[in-house]
């Protein structure tokens, strides 16, 4: 696991196991706030060592940025914390998570520790802010990846842990194009420092611009690819043909997943843009 201090008081996590998923922590003086968990109960419990041994704090609230498994399922592992999220966060992780926890459990063992503990605290519209020591935190929604997605900005240090919303290769095949288009242009006009992104590596102030502008042309594009694609005979051939490259991304993103998550990005697309 790597880990990295962003600014004074919070910092930052990423897995080096699975897809270089992220999370952070912000430090008051007297407790903690963790956003979202890591894939791996070992790794989320390394958050846990850390936040109370080397900071010296308890964890009091968990923020999770949106359901998915590799955010939420260490929730369990901060005992007596309120974890926040959107109402359909909480919804999702009972009628998804539950069954899909179950399943996983009997293909990999050291999942039988694992608890679906869902959001405790929602929002459904608007904002939510929490003031943590002399940090302000304000949760928005930030649709596209997923339905109930949010993300975190620390005000005070135009930080924004940004959750699936902000990756470096969109996916979208849980959620809907054109809200991850409005959130990655809504981030862009926000004068930040630093995005937290969901997975992949920190993005800094003079690298966002730039980062915002490959996404929004990337989404662009496969929106392009999977309109041409319906008027094609063989539609699974000629989406099949179109490479992340043409699309204005790179393959080696997030460890290599990146092509088969662009795969399943142009699958999922045109299944959306047919009504199934």
């Amino acid at each position: 696991m790597h880990r990295e201090r962003v600014s004074e008081n919070v910092f930052w996590f990423q897995s080096e196991v699975y897809a270089q998923v992220t999370a952070g922590v912000i430090v008051g003086p007297q407790w903690a706030v963790v956003i979202d968990t890591l894939a791996l109960p070992e790794e989320t419990l390394g958050m846990r060592e850390f936040i109370e041994h080397e900071l010296g704090v308890q964890v009091r609230y968990v923020i999770n940025t949106h359901y998915h498994a590799d955010h939420t399922w260490g929730n369990c592992f901060f005992p007596g914390a309120t974890v926040i999220g959107h109402a359909k966060c909480r919804e999702f992780l009972i009628e998804h998570g539950i069954p899909s926890l179950e399943a996983a459990r009997k293909q990999n063992p050291n999942l039988r520790q694992v608890k679906i503990v869902p959001p405790h605290l929602t929002f459904a519209s608007g904002e939510l802010t929490m003031r943590v020591g002399k940090k302000n935190l304000v949760f928005s929604q930030s649709f596209g990846h997923s339905d109930d997605g949010i993300s975190v900005l620390v005000e005070e240090d135009r930080v924004l842990f940004a959750g699936d919303s902000f990756m470096s290769l969109p996916y979208i095949v849980d959620g809907d194009i054109d809200d991850m288009l409005a959130s990655i242009k809504k981030v862009g006009r926000m004068g930040l420092e630093n995005i937290i992104q969901g997975h992949g590596d920190i993005i800094l102030r003079g690298e966002i611009d730039a980062a915002v502008k490959e996404n929004t042309n990337y989404l662009n594009n496969i929106k392009k690819a999977v309109k041409s694609a319906g008027k094609r005979k063989n539609v699974e051939e000629y989406l099949e043909g179109i490479t992340i490259e043409e699309c204005g991304k790179s393959r080696v993103y997030l460890g290599g997943l990146a092509e088969t998550l662009h795969r399943r990005n142009l699958r999922s697309l045109y299944r959306q843009t047919q009504g199934e």
